[in-house]
């Protein structure tokens, strides 16, 4: 990275119940995954199955972004004025309220002499440059692309990252440089609970902006773009992934299989644990797109392995003419030369002129910053919000959209579990429904009445099993509707029994329920999580914890290595594991939770290692994961005092199923529960 851009960009039915003991924690399945990991392109036969993979990755920008479901678009109350006519085109300041007390500020350029339009627009987010949308260097020059598009032909628009410019908060330092105040949104631990972050905000920006540009009456509608250099270029393959209005992208010097990007308007909780930059850039794939690279930056393999494998997944859709990839040997940059490919690319898709048309960039002039700013010195609208009190708007923003799909009715849990369920999957990075896992069977023996197995249970795609034993009663393979009671905890280290059930397993096996106790999860222990972006690549131990549940979910049919039993899955936990097995309540026909007492509205309980999940309080909570459950019996145990229990109650009363739901205020015997595990359905 040149230091011509911020210093930022360098940071770079089954019955769970979990017993009294902590399964042991295995090594590690392989290092963990940063920014800077080299990543592979996912093996892909058929245009279907891309399609199917661009939904999720649509979807888990959306969620990641803190966008999911997506919010009500206020209005944007535009202001254009102070025009400047130069030759060719002219230019006007802008501000628009991209979210109430929120002001994105920037400019618009628009053809001048060339009749009425409508013509193409045109969004230009900026990179990381000291100047941001003022930047005008040999390496790079926003304003010499706008003026150029708009002599061309185009409406365009730049617009400031947060912070930069005209873009920020009431109480935003005044004294210190842009990218300082830019990385200074949202960075108190608690804004990751609720999927509130500076890439969230800069996407929602450029949404905005592109309403913005398809409200001008000058604006084709069907000829929108957009093209930005590194942290715009990564705006510009985000936006592409989740908005199809876009009919052409340009990300420049910015896709890249070894680098996804260093600044925190780049990384977001989840974004990349399953994708990479290369796949999200796909996800606009059947629409035009250009990608621009250096030899001399992370985008240097671009012509052997993003370009080559990005242009598969256009063949796949039957549009190979629609994707192209060039090179160029500087280093980072959108310069004249990488311009002029633009403006081709541009000529071609949006002013659809011949294939052979190359576009060269006359000589410009930049305007004077003073003339561009749109907000003399610092001052913002009266009613501009501070920093605190804008995501203080954006949390009530999230519990006012969960809060009104509480379901209220049959059709009402039909809509809640049909929009939340990608929201799950998406905050517990886990996939759902699962074919049957492997099962290995290491050692089967008679041990008295019962039958023991030791098993390894291997999600589909998997490296590391989980380790867990099997006891099963005496009349098992002949009960017509049997149940399998599996145990784990999340409080101590024991050595599992080898030649006897637990005690807690004993309650369940003396009323003819089968038993699987995990002995060791498919992970240990994570790094710290709030360090290098780690949640945006690796998953949480919450999370590990919620997927291994749904693996042994969905081996439970398997587990007897006499033969395949339809087991009725009962998915519970005791401790810190009840929490986990409420998380993994869609993968199981009942649940049974030990609440542990946990005070949700400390939002610092929330960060412990071992129930942080970034997120989870824009989906609902635990609360919201366990509706998806519904009309499943659901057990609450040991709630206490502050765990929300209020749309579960009215879930279930909208599907006339408060029978199935049982709350209980304090903790519960393992023979109360094992009561009435056997009595469920």
């Amino acid at each position: 990275m040149k230091t011509r851009f911020a210093p930022l960009l360098l940071l770079l039915p089954l019955l769970v119940l979990c017993r009294n003991r902590c399964p042991a924690a295995p090594e590690q399945a392989g290092p963990h995954k940063d920014l800077n990991t080299p990543r592979d392109f996912p093996q892909i036969t058929s245009g279907e199955q891309w399609q199917h993979r661009a939904r999720e990755i649509r979807q888990q920008v959306l969620v990641s972004c803190g966008l999911w479901p997506m919010p009500d678009k206020t209005p944007l109350k535009a202001h254009v004025f102070g025009k400047i006519l130069r030759d060719g085109y002219t230019i006007e300041k802008v501000y628009l309220e991209t979210a109430p007390g929120f002001y994105l500020g920037g400019n618009l350029y628009r053809p001048r002499g060339q009749g009425s339009g409508p013509f193409p627009a045109v969004l230009n987010p900026h990179g990381h440059w000291d100047e941001g949308r003022f930047a005008d260097t040999k390496d790079g020059s926003i304003a010499a692309r706008c003026i150029s598009q708009a002599r061309q032909g185009m409406i365009a628009f730049s617009y400031d990252m947060v912070g930069f410019n005209d873009t920020h908060f009431i109480d935003s330092p005044t004294n210190e440089p842009f990218y300082q105040v830019h990385h200074q949104f949202a960075t108190n631990r608690v804004d990751l609970l609720w999927n509130i972050d500076l890439l969230g905000l800069q996407t929602w920006n450029s949404i905005r902006a592109l309403d913005f540009l398809a409200s001008l009456p000058d604006a084709d509608i069907k000829r929108l773009a957009c093209t930005g250099e590194s942290g715009g270029g990564t705006q510009t393959y985000l936006l592409g992934a989740v908005d199809d209005r876009l009919a052409a992208q340009v990300p420049v010097v910015m896709v890249s299989h070894i680098m996804q990007g260093g600044c925190l308007c780049e990384n977001a909780p989840g974004l990349r644990v399953e994708y990479s930059n290369m796949e999200i850039a796909a996800a606009a794939a059947p629409r035009p797109q250009l990608l621009v690279s250096a030899t001399g930056d992370w985008t240097k393999d671009t012509m052997r392995v993003e370009g080559p494998s990005i242009s598969h997944i256009y063949r796949l859709l039957g549009a190979p003419e629609n994707f192209s990839y060039e090179q160029f040997n500087f280093g980072h940059n959108y310069n004249q030369t990488s311009r002029e490919a633009v403006y081709t690319w541009f000529a071609k898709w949006l002013l659809h002129r011949p294939g052979d048309v190359v576009v060269k960039e006359a000589s410009y002039r930049k305007e004077p910053n003073a003339d561009l700013r749109v907000f003399a010195g610092s001052a913002l609208p009266a009613d501009a919000m501070t920093q605190e009190q804008f995501i203080q708007s954006l949390r009530r923003r999230h519990r006012a959209q969960w809060e009104a799909l509480v379901p209220r009715n049959k059709p009402g849990l039909r809509k809640y579990q049909a929009l939340m369920q990608p929201a799950w999957r998406h905050t517990l990075q886990v996939q759902w429904p699962l074919s049957r896992p492997g099962i290995q069977v290491e050692e089967s023996k008679q041990e008295g009445q019962f039958l023991r197995a030791s098993l390894r249970l291997m999600r589909p795609g998997g490296t590391v099993p989980v380790s867990a034993t099997y006891w099963a009663p005496p009349g098992i393979l002949s009960n017509a509707a049997p149940k399998l009671v599996v145990l784990c905890d999340a409080t101590e280290h024991t050595t599992p029994a080898q030649n006897a059930p637990s005690q807690a397993a004993s309650e369940f096996l003396a009323r003819g329920l089968a038993v699987l106790e995990i002995d060791q999860f498919s992970s240990g222990a994570t790094p710290d999580p709030f360090a290098d972006f780690f949640t945006t690549y690796n998953r949480t131990e919450l999370q590990q914890r919620v997927r291994d549940l749904l693996t042994v979910c969905a081996a439970a049919g398997g587990v007897d290595p006499r033969q395949s039993l339809p087991f009725h899955v009962i998915l519970a936990g005791t401790g810190h594991a009840g929490l986990w097995a409420l998380l993994a309540a869609p993968g199981a026909d009942a649940v049974v939770a030990d609440c542990a007492g946990l005070d949700v509205s400390d939002e610092q309980a929330l960060l412990a290692p071992d129930v942080f999940c970034p997120g989870i309080l824009a989906m609902g909570g635990f609360e919201g994961a366990a509706i998806l459950g519904a009309p499943h019996p659901l057990l609450l145990h040991d709630i206490g005092e502050n765990f929300p229990t209020t749309g579960l109650r009215s879930s279930y009363k909208a599907v006339a199923a408060t029978r199935k739901l049982k709350v209980q205020p304090g903790p519960m015997s393992t023979d109360q529960i094992a009561k009435w595990v056997e009595t469920v359905n």
